[in-house]
């Protein structure tokens, strides 16, 4: 891939991008959030196109317009939670819109001919998965390797993807999905391979290149003198910070929340912590950390399995979302979409779902006029732009769905927020606004803000611990602590050099 460009309402989201990769080689691809590294591989895998630069393949120049012609290619993706069918079975799901070799609607579907190419398959390429078995009994790891099945099973396959494979995935199935990287190498498949974590790169990669602010920063082999984890913390950092943070003035108050050893098991281990009124605190770690698992315990969506959570000084069971936004806690989801708004339905209508009782009448119904004057209030004060609180949030901007799933939870008038993943899929205009808001906000409330952004995280917090794999591994005031210290804990849990990544 050579001078890759690729641009998005003001935002360039690569310029002029070189990338190469060899046969049988794996070559992860690393940087921060919004570094670029996702849409160099939708532009490879054909769900995007380039505005500008030069693909080739074995030296031959080729357009990649739409997946079905990066498939044509060779190239195949295998992302984050691969989609299918549970109810299938493993050599199903492989050849799920391929059953038969003509595309008439009159062609037979014969399982016994799929069971015989799965074999043929695995006879290829070993690994340990029963094909047979509905998808739904299968481990993590097992799904995960059909799914790299599912890629191999195109004709003429050389290029494997493989976006953040063991973001979900425990310790020893880690292992396993090695093992068959590993078998792929052997057969000459090339892997481009994205992740986070910095230990990972020293056991599978050969070689790795760092996208910042849409640029190559630099490719380097594992083996290349000087090359650790602080050098490649470094490359992914440089020296920018985005000034689009409100000036820190937190100066903490009355302690809110404190957790007490709170753990849910198979996601995060001891947590303890203190929230309080005056400050922010943040907490960074990469997917699969337990941040999210955490936000959602502390708000009732994933009970805990042991520990304890005070508000005030009155311990609290928080066994539903319900129990939490009663205790005055509420949860600002990453997933907005998904998570935090109704699309479909009115301004106003989302901002008041969150406490319904204060726009209900006596009789059980809803006073529109209520509705309607609150919502505005809500909507001046987060001076969302909109023509009326009647408006569809699926028609607004992200910023500005943002602030509706904000003002959502102002109307609960809680005494702890947490805002995780605050301003995914905002623009850098609107993330200043969203800042000042939190920083507004936790001038009279408990904030906590929870992201796999370090650069948000340092930037917005006043106190800041990081987690790694389940558990705390940093945390102090931010001003003792560095960018760049914060992503290594983040990354490796703060276990510094090749030497010793390659020894854990």
């Amino acid at each position: 891939m050579k001078g890759i460009v690729k641009q998005f309402p003001g935002v360039v989201a690569l310029a002029g991008v070189d990338f190469d990769l060899k046969p049988g080689e794996v070559h992860a691809l690393l940087g921060i959030n919004g570094a670029g590294k996702s849409t160099l591989i939708k532009i490879l895998a054909g769900i995007y196109q380039k505005d500008a630069g030069e693909i080739f393949f074995n030296d031959h120049k080729v357009e990649i317009n739409n997946p079905n012609e990066a498939k044509a290619n060779g190239i195949t993706t295998v992302y984050q939670d691969p989609q299918m069918i549970p109810s299938y079975t493993g050599y199903e799901n492989i050849f799920l819109g391929s059953e038969t070799r003509t595309k008439s609607v009159f062609s037979v579907i014969q399982r016994r001919n799929l069971r015989q190419r799965a074999q043929k398959l695995l006879e290829r390429f070993p690994f340990h998965v029963d094909l047979n078995t509905p998808v739904w009994e299968l481990a993590t790891v097992e799904k995960e390797s059909i799914a790299i099945l599912r890629a191999l099973s195109q004709e003429n396959m050389s290029i494997l993807i493989l976006d953040e494979p063991t973001s979900i995935l425990t310790r020893s199935e880690r292992d396993v999905l090695f093992e068959q990287i590993e078998i792929l190498k052997s057969r000459g498949i090339a892997i481009i391979y994205i992740t986070h974590r910095l230990d990972e790169v020293f056991q599978i990669a050969d070689r790795f290149t760092v996208l910042r602010d849409g640029k190559n920063v630099g490719t380097y082999s594992i083996h290349d003198s000087g090359i650790d984890n602080s050098k490649i913390t470094e490359l992914m950092l440089g020296e920018k910070l985005n000034q689009v943070f409100p000036m820190r003035s937190g100066v903490p108050e009355e302690e809110v929340l404190r957790l007490d050893q709170l753990s849910v098991d198979g996601y995060f281990e001891g947590i303890s912590l203190t929230a309080c009124k005056g400050e922010i605190l943040g907490i960074f770690g990469l997917v699969g950390s337990g941040f999210d698992e955490l936000c959602k315990s502390i708000y009732g969506a994933l009970p805990s399995d042991r520990g304890k959570i005070i508000i005030g000084r009155k311990e609290v069971v928080h066994r539903s979302t319900g129990d939490a936004v009663q205790n005055g806690v509420f949860l600002i989801p990453g997933d907005r979409r998904n998570e935090g708004q109704i699309s479909d339905e009115s301004i106003a209508f989302n901002i008041t779902l969150s406490n319904l009782k204060e726009i209900t009448s006596v009789a059980g119904l809803i006073q529109t006029r209520h509705e309607r004057d609150d919502a505005r209030r809500i909507v001046d004060a987060l001076n969302i732009k909109t023509p009326s609180v009647r408006q569809k949030v699926a028609l607004l901007s992200g910023g500005n769905q943002q602030k509706v799933v904000i003002g959502k939870g102002l109307y609960t008038d809680s005494s702890v927020y947490i805002f995780e993943e605050p301003t995914v899929g905002v623009d850098v205009g609107a993330k200043s606004g969203i800042y000042r808001l939190i920083r507004d906000l936790s001038k009279d409330k408990a904030v906590i803000v929870a992201s796999s952004d370090v650069e948000e995280v340092y930037g917005i917090s006043d106190r800041v611990m990081v987690m790694f794999k389940g558990r705390v591994v940093l945390e102090k005031p931010v001003q003792d602590t560095r960018l760049d210290e914060m992503l290594l804990y983040g990354l490796a849990g703060g276990v510094d050099g090749k030497k010793n990544q390659q020894e854990n």
